[in-house]
This record gives C-alpha cells, structure tokens and sequence, in this order.
C-alpha cells in the first residue's frame, strides 16, 4: 500500500486543519488506519485510529475532543479533521496501515507508512 499525507500548514492557535491521506496499491478497505504524530524532539506518538469499516475510531486522550478520523473506502482515503489546534500540536502528522483487526495503535505494528505532512500551530 501506498499512502499519501497531505493538507498540513501553518495555522494560528484555535484554527483547523483537515489532513488527508491518499492510499493506492492494495484494498484500502482491507487496512486499519491510524495517524500518528511526531514532534520535534519527540517520539512518534499515537493520535487516532479507525478500523477497516469506519464503524469504530479511537482517539489519544490529549486530543479527544478536538479531532474526528474518518475514512472513505470508495475514494481510498482516510481523514484527520483536527479542531481548536493547540502549539503543542506542532508536529510531523503520518498516516499508517496494518491488515489488523481492530485499531492499529502501536507503531511496533505498523505495516506502511505514509511520508507524513507538517502541522505548525503558531501562538
């Protein structure tokens, strides 16, 4: 599968972000997918998860709240609506698939990944 992120961008405190993830090569609907995220400095951490149907999501606690995940299985596209942004969203924000059951929330069980699109929030 490949997964392409894109719709990242400087944006001011308490603005929104949409962020997509184009993916190709394989069945979309086959796949869990995640975002996950990187901060300077950081390691790469977990922000929300969705499983194959898009029945089910699952959110990082520090974001609940201000992010909806979704996906469109005829587009093969998934999606990261992210509300009220905060600085410490500041990060590298990276889409992710695994052929799992259920989510797909550990790095350790990732099996693509995207190249990932910027978030800057500014204060």
């Amino acid at each position: 599968v490949q997964l392409q992120a894109s719709g990242g961008g400087l944006v001011q405190a308490g603005g929104s972000l949409r962020l997509s993830c184009a993916t190709s090569g394989r069945t979309f609907s086959n796949y869990a997918m995640t975002w996950f995220r990187r901060a300077p400095g950081k390691a790469r951490e977990f922000v929300a998860a969705i499983n194959w149907s898009g029945s089910s999501t699952y959110y990082a606690s520090s974001m609940k709240g201000r992010l909806t995940i979704s996906r469109d299985n005829a587009k093969n596209t998934l999606y990261l609506q992210m509300n009220s942004l905060k600085p410490e969203d500041t990060a590298r924000y990276y889409c992710a698939a695994s052929a799992t059951v259920g989510f797909l929330t550990s790095t350790q069980r990732v099996e693509y990944w995207g190249q990932g699109t910027q978030v800057t929030v500014s204060s």
